[in-house]
């Protein structure tokens, strides 16, 4: 038994003509009445009664009408699940991303992807690159959006998606925090909030250095997360150097201010495993900004 039998059964049933049965097949009559002879054959019984002026399903045509219609519908509906899947329209996909990205390119990347691709089904997991990384290389995770990394993964691509300038997060009640732009050395004798290196070894970097150009060794007290950084200068323990697009996190008793001078910069990218070859990867890449180099 082939769908094709099904399917000439099913137009004859409903057209209950063998002629009009044919032309919505696209076929001439008599193929479509060998597919019938061939069905019936198969089953062992009658599917129509017929007479010169009229046919009928007998009872048992009338039971086989039901199950082929649910046979051709969920073929059809794999076939199409299968396409879906093979276009990158569907299935699955783990992100893994930093703090950061939530505050300037994330929100936006995942609702035009889940607008135009609602059958994949994204799972979203906030955390620090290092760990990020270490997912990624575990096939924990299908795609990264992190701090760009200063060591090369061979097993990795990468691509840039943002930079941002650092700002200074100063509690309000700060002797600077009237000025449009800070000088950073300034600052040498605050407590300044910052990831630990293994968190992000860029970010790290980007701001013991920035300090250090300045004359001066930061005192580092560290946190884990980038809105308790904030937190923590809205209380007055201390202050951050952070990517401006953090300035979306407005809290009481918390000022943003430029650096004076060239003020460091922090690239986030987008990485994921070289050999990864699915469709909704592929997919989702597309959607992701690239910055031009």
């Amino acid at each position: 038994m082939e769908l094709r039998h099904l399917r000439a059964f099913i137009a004859v049933a409903e057209e209950m003509h063998f002629g009009r049965a044919a032309s919505r097949l696209n076929l001439s009559p008599p193929p479509v009445s060998l597919a019938i002879k061939e069905l019936e054959d198969e089953l062992g019984l009658r599917l129509f009664e017929r007479n010169s002026r009229r046919i009928a399903l007998t009872p048992g045509g009338q039971e086989l009408l039901r199950d082929a219609r649910n046979i051709v519908a969920r073929t059809e509906a794999m076939r199409q699940h299968a396409a879906t899947a093979a276009s990158g329209l569907s299935g699955s996909l783990s992100v893994g991303f930093i703090s950061t990205a939530t505050y300037s390119f994330l929100p936006e990347l995942m609702r035009r992807f889940s607008s135009d691709h609602p059958d994949v089904r994204l799972s979203l997991h906030e955390d620090s690159t290092d760990r990020i990384l270490e997912d990624l290389e575990a096939g924990a995770l299908d795609l990264g959006l992190m701090f760009a990394s200063p060591v090369s993964y061979p097993s990795l691509d990468y691509v840039a998606t943002n930079r941002f300038e650092l700002v200074a997060a100063l509690p309000a009640s700060h002797a600077l925090a009237k000025r449009a732009r800070v000088p950073l050395e300034k600052l040498a004798d605050d407590r300044f909030l910052l990831f630990e290196r293994q968190q992000g070894a860029l970010m790290f970097d980007k701001v013991v250095a920035a300090c250090m150009q300045h004359g001066f060794s930061p005192r580092l007290f560290h946190a884990r997360q980038q809105h308790t950084i904030v937190s923590l200068v809205s209380s007055g323990f201390g202050l951050a150097l952070v990517p401006d697009c953090v300035q979306v996190i407005q809290r009481e008793g918390v000022v943003y201010r430029r650096l004076r001078g060239e003020a460091p910069v922090v690239e986030v990218g987008a990485a994921w495993r070289r050999d990864d070859d699915s469709p909704t990867l592929k997919a989702f890449l597309q959607y992701v900004p690239q910055l031009r180099r």
